[in-house]
């Protein structure tokens, strides 16, 4: 055997007795235990299913972060002040098989109205919303106060803010409090039946229908988790119009927490400015999702709707 022969040969054995000390060699297990098809057809798809659950989470992240620039596209600025815009857009398939027929949207849309409700009215929903959030507060970024119910945000849950003031409540809350509540809930219910052209007795309010106030504190709990993208139709199952009241003014009172649709091509933000009111039908058609407050206090009302008349609720 020539000079060449007896290197490779040599190199050969190097290998072999190389491999037969590494810990991680499995060649040396498949001598002796026969292959497991299961156990292999599950770490493939386990890889797999690794691989592409990793690159939705990157693209969700990017398309979050990519959207909540500055740069982003503005449907309705804090620094100007509009009648009424509008944006059609084309309705998802998720009211399709709903018996509500007179009032289920056959036209989908975004509206911004920012003469509808006055300056005063949205400074006194305010006042309302500090006092009963006076008691309470989430030791995270997001709190949230329903007069409905009687859910208050406190510490790391919620409290029955009704049980917790029993006979005083009707000190905190006056009769004009309800009153200026009750006729700003007026006005965007007949804003939403006159855009969508529903009868009056097909729509109603639904829960939850809440004051919030959101802030830089980092999260505590999944309830202060308030930026993710969401769809209210499938969020909360009864909204099939969801509308905004705000009562604090992006860039003024707060940076931050602009309200974000993610559409296919590009983002539309709507900036809160005190008395804005924002509605939208509540399905698919309509992902969105709210940046993260990064200074100062940011306070809105959610008012909800329903077509099902079996989610209607009453304001007490």
């Amino acid at each position: 055997m020539g000079k060449s022969g007896k290197k490779n040969k040599k190199q050969t054995a190097d290998v072999k007795e190389a491999a037969s000390k590494d810990p991680n060699n499995s060649s040396k297990k498949n001598v002796r235990n026969k292959p497991n098809n299961k156990t292999n057809w599950q770490n493939v798809m386990l890889a797999k299913i690794g691989v592409l659950g990793t690159a939705f989470l990157i693209s969700v992240v990017a398309l979050i972060f990519s959207t909540s620039s500055e740069q982003q596209p503005v449907f309705a600025s804090a620094k100007e002040g509009h009648e009424k815009l509008v944006a059609e857009i084309p309705c998802s398939k998720d009211y399709v098989s709903e018996p509500f027929k007179g009032c289920i949207p056959s036209q989908c849309k975004r509206v911004v109205l920012d003469h509808m409700v006055t300056t005063d009215e949205a400074k006194s929903l305010l006042l309302l919303a500090k006092k009963g959030l006076a008691f309470g507060g989430s030791d995270g970024g997001a709190s949230i106060l329903d007069l409905h119910s009687g859910a208050l945000s406190k510490g790391n849950s919620f409290v029955d803010i009704f049980k917790m003031l029993g006979s005083k409540f009707s000190e905190v809350f006056t009769k004009e409090d309800f009153q200026i509540y009750k006729r700003v809930k007026e006005k965007v219910f007949q804003a939403i039946i006159n855009e969508f052209n529903i009868p009056h007795t097909d729509l109603y309010l639904t829960k939850p229908t809440f004051f919030s106030r959101m802030t830089p504190k980092p999260a505590k709990t999944i309830h202060d988790e308030y930026w993710h993208l969401h769809i209210d139709k499938k969020t909360y199952g009864t909204f099939h119009y969801t509308s905004l009241l705000y009562l604090t003014t992006y860039g003024k009172d707060f940076t931050g927490g602009r309200f974000t649709f993610v559409d296919k091509d590009k983002n539309s933000t709507v900036e809160p400015k005190l008395g804005r009111v924002s509605f939208f039908t509540s399905g698919s058609e309509n992902p969105h999702f709210v940046e993260k407050v990064s200074s100062g206090e940011r306070y809105a009302i959610t008012i909800s709707f329903t077509c099902d008349p079996t989610k209607a609720i009453k304001i007490q």
